[in-house]
């Protein structure tokens, strides 16, 4: 079996990149740090960059700390009913025949990320689980096959598949805005429809074009048949769950499928009348169906309790840091800070500039947001304001902090976490992969926006 103990990624391109993923690695600390940080470098420049007093800056952190609550409630819900429906039984055996697809290398990198890409378009938590467990599946069906392929590029090709995720479904910068009495449409004075945003002729442009782009450059930067690879060594797939025993009838009432069905058709019956009576598509509505589908699809409440206590060990840093991320925004609100910022953009945006200018600053926040809502919070509103001035539609905005926030998720490590713990690798082995995802998905980004602001 042909490995190397250093996994990361081979060749000329990869070697190029090394330089900045080796201070990726060694410099940028947890999310949790950073958003600690983000709070002093707030509180500083609200104390210097306006009148605001230290009591004041003080007062409207603390106020805001709450702030964000009910949203911080949703975006925990998205991760944990995507984690919990991506490991149902249903979904575990059809990744089984997924897995059995792909009969080449080549295949199977490009095969991977697509179905991570349209799993992420459903639900960012569901392409995040998926991306791993089919990585794991591909890689040991190909390896009883006698085939050898680089599990590295296998898990990036699994992973890049988010950076699509803000464009679908589950998108909380448009979900969010078209959401009545939230913080967006509050800052409005109305919703975005998601005809505007997330189902607008030309995002679900660019999101094809990305996902072609991207499986292009993974299947050029794939090793060659002589270039060493990193092979999966063992059977890494998780295996059966023991069943519970059922001794006592409480133990039958949750070994029952009875309960959880009629949850389940419940909730269909309650999204069919929502959308009969001319309800939209919300964050809530979202998370409904996700918990529809996973209530249809377990087989009892044993198995649904056992999804959500593997599922909840994720949300754990969603419900630290959201409210740090409100007592953030409470700051740059109560302070004035987010009309200086504003004014910024103004002065170096064109309306035809503005949402190219707007995805690089998003891409750059995402650093020290990593949290699609989290950043959403912060840089929502000076966005939106910024474009009211210029006379851009706030739409255009909407999708250029979705697009820049989940760009650099491709090089920032905090929501790789969840798949790298399911393969059992680590960011620098997938590094150098997922900045050809990067670079290649910037490219069609910046094309995008610098269109739709010209048209």
């Amino acid at each position: 079996m042909s490995t190397v103990t250093d996994k990361r990624a081979t060749g000329p391109v990869a070697a190029f990149m090394r330089p900045i993923n080796t201070l990726v690695e060694r410099y940028i600390p947890s999310a949790l740090v950073f958003v600690i940080v983000l709070t002093i470098v707030v509180a500083v420049l609200a104390l210097t960059l306006t009148d605001s007093g230290p009591v004041d800056v003080i007062r409207s952190w603390g106020d805001g700390l709450a702030g964000l609550l009910a949203f911080m409630t949703q975006m925990a819900l998205v991760l944990l009913l995507g984690h919990a429906l991506a490991n149902t039984s249903p979904v575990h055996r059809l990744l089984t025949r997924l897995g059995g697809i792909p009969r080449s290398p080549l295949q199977a990198y490009v095969f991977v990320f697509v179905v991570a890409s349209l799993a992420s378009l459903i639900t960012w938590g569901l392409g995040l689980v998926v991306g791993g467990l089919l990585a794991k599946e591909v890689a040991a069906q190909l390896r009883a096959r006698g085939v050898k392929l680089h599990f590295p590029l296998l898990v990036a090709a699994g992973y890049s598949g988010f950076v699509v995720w803000h464009m679908g479904y589950s998108g909380s910068g448009p979900l969010t805005a078209a959401t009545e009495g939230s913080f967006l449409a509050e800052q409005l004075g109305r919703t975005i429809p998601l005809s505007d945003t997330m189902f607008s002729p030309w995002n679900i442009a660019a999101a094809g074009a990305t996902i072609v782009v991207v499986a292009l450059a993974l299947a050029l930067v794939a090793p060659k048949r002589t270039a060493p690879i990193f092979e999966l060594e063992f059977d890494a797939r998780d295996k059966a769950v023991a069943e519970e025993d059922v001794v006592t009838p409480a133990d039958r009432l949750d070994a029952s499928r009875i309960l959880t069905l009629l949850v389940g058709l419940a909730l269909v019956a309650y999204l069919v009348i929502h959308f009969s009576e001319g309800g939209t598509l919300t964050l809530d509505i979202v998370n409904w169906s996700f918990l529809a589908l996973i209530f249809l699809l377990v087989r009892n409440p044993f198995e649904l309790i056992r999804l959500t206590r593997n599922a909840a060990s994720n949300v754990g840093d969603i419900l630290l840091q959201f409210p740090l991320y409100a007592g953030i925004l409470g700051m740059m609100v109560g302070s004035g800070l987010i009309g200086v910022f504003s004014d910024f953009f103004v002065s170096v945006s064109t309306p035809q500039t503005f949402g190219m200018m707007a995805l690089l600053s998003a891409g750059l926040v995402n650093f020290f947001v990593p949290s699609g809502g989290g950043q959403f919070a912060v840089q929502g509103p000076i966005m939106l304001d910024a474009a009211g001035r210029l006379g851009v539609d706030p739409s255009v905005a909407i999708m250029a902090v979705s697009y820049g926030d989940q760009w650099t998720n491709m090089i920032q490590p905090f929501w790789a976490l969840p798949l790298l713990a399911i393969a059992g690798l680590k960011m620098r082995d997938i590094l150098g992969y997922t900045t050809i995802t990067f670079v290649a998905a910037g490219l069609v980004f910046c094309a995008t926006l610098l269109i739709v602001g010209a048209g």
